[in-house]
C-alpha cells in the first residue's frame, strides 16, 4: 500500500461545494446525489460540523463528513436541508461520509469520525446518529453504531427516502 498522503483536517466551506459534489458522486452513485442547492444550504446552516480532509500538496478535498448538531430520531430526509438550530441539540447526526476512492483504506474516515466525536463530547453531547444506507451497516457497527428503531411517522418517510435498506443507527460518544 502506497504511504498515507499528507492531509489538513479542518471545517467545510462553501468554496468547498464543487469538491464535495465530486466526491459525492464519486462515492455515492447517481442514486444518492444531493442537489448543489441543498448542500450549499447546508454549509452556510448555523449549527453545521461538518469537516473536510484536505491533501496538504494540492490543499484539493479529499473527505469529508456532513454533520450537525440535532435531536434524537430526527432523520433528514434525502436532499432536505437540515433542522433549523435549538438552544442545545443533544446529537451529533453525520449526514454523509464521503472519502475520495484513492484515500480509501488510509484512516481519512476514521480521522474525520474521531474529530467530529472529540467536538460532540467537549460540547455535552454524548450521542451519534445516521442513517446507514448502500450496505453500510457493518461499517457503522464497527464504530459502535447500532439500529435504532424509528417510530414517528414523519421521521420513517425520511428514512424511507433513502430506500427500502436504510436503516437509522445511533452511538454513544
Amino acid at each position: 500500500m502506497p504511504a498515507a498522503p499528507s492531509w489538513t483536517i479542518r471545517s467545510l466551506l462553501p468554496d468547498d461545494l464543487n469538491d464535495l459534489l465530486d466526491l459525492q458522486a464519486q462515492c455515492f452513485g447517481e442514486d444518492f446525489l444531493e442537489s448543489a442547492e441543498v448542500y450549499a444550504r447546508r454549509l452556510a446552516s448555523d449549527h453545521q460540523q461538518s469537516l473536510g480532509i484536505a491533501c496538504e500538496r494540492t490543499r484539493a478535498l479529499r473527505a469529508y463528513a456532513a454533520a450537525y448538531w440535532s435531536d434524537p430520531g430526527k432523520v433528514t430526509p434525502f436532499d432536505g436541508d437540515f433542522l433549523p438550530p435549538r438552544a442545545h441539540q443533544p446529537v451529533l447526526y453525520l449526514h454523509d461520509v464521503s472519502v475520495a476512492p484513492e484515500w480509501s483504506g488510509r484512516g481519512a474516515a476514521g480521522a474525520l469520525l474521531g474529530a467530529l466525536f472529540q467536538r460532540a463530547r467537549a460540547r455535552g453531547v454524548r450521542q451519534a446518529a445516521l442513517v446507514s444506507v448502500q450496505g453500510s451497516q457493518a461499517y457503522w457497527a464497527r464504530h459502535g453504531f447500532t439500529r435504532r428503531a424509528v417510530t414517528d411517522p414523519q421521521q420513517q418517510r425520511h428514512l424511507l427516502s433513502y430506500g427500502e435498506d436504510a436503516a437509522y443507527m445511533v452511538a454513544p460518544l
